[in-house]
């Protein structure tokens, strides 16, 4: 029974971030400063190298996939411009946060559930639920960024 409700909260939550998530996409976030920046550990992408991200990062779930009539695709096709750059950014700022946002809102289930199994359900939805979501924002995002950069330069005549 514990976990059922752990399960109903979990998912609840989950439903309402997406939402909230969708309601901040018009909000600009700073990509460039904290907690969306670039930490020295992640030795500017190779510690996501070596991770080999880019080799699973499609066979996660993708909420773009699945509902694509409220969400931006993921893929960026051909040469993207700055505009869809920065939208790409800016998504990618926004699911980060909903990720740590989810990962802290699930500390719920201890009460829910005290005990060793409530922190195991914790432990399981923040490290298979959520935290390769973030990883893989912040895999893309300097990515994303290097390209918004090129771009500018282009469009500047650098």
């Amino acid at each position: 029974m514990r976990l059922f409700l752990c399960a109903c909260y979990l998912a609840a939550t989950g439903i309402l971030a997406f939402f909230i998530g969708r309601m901040l996409a018009g909000h600009r976030f700073r990509y460039d400063a904290f907690p969306f920046s670039s930490f020295g550990f992640e030795q500017d992408g190779q510690l996501y190298k070596k991770l080999r991200v880019s080799a699973w990062q499609s066979r996660v779930p993708d909420m773009s996939r699945i509902c694509r009539k409220l969400m931006p695709p993921k893929k960026l096709e051909g040469r993207p411009d700055e505009n869809t750059l920065r939208q790409m950014i800016n998504e990618t700022c926004i699911a980060e946060l909903i990720h740590i946002l989810l990962c802290l809102s699930g500390l719920a289930v201890l009460w829910l559930w005290p005990g060793i199994g409530g922190l195991v359900v914790w432990l399981i939805y923040c490290l298979l639920g959520n935290l390769p979501f973030i990883i893989i924002q912040r895999y893309n995002r300097p990515r994303f960024v290097r390209l918004l950069r090129r771009c500018a330069g282009k469009e500047t005549g650098q």
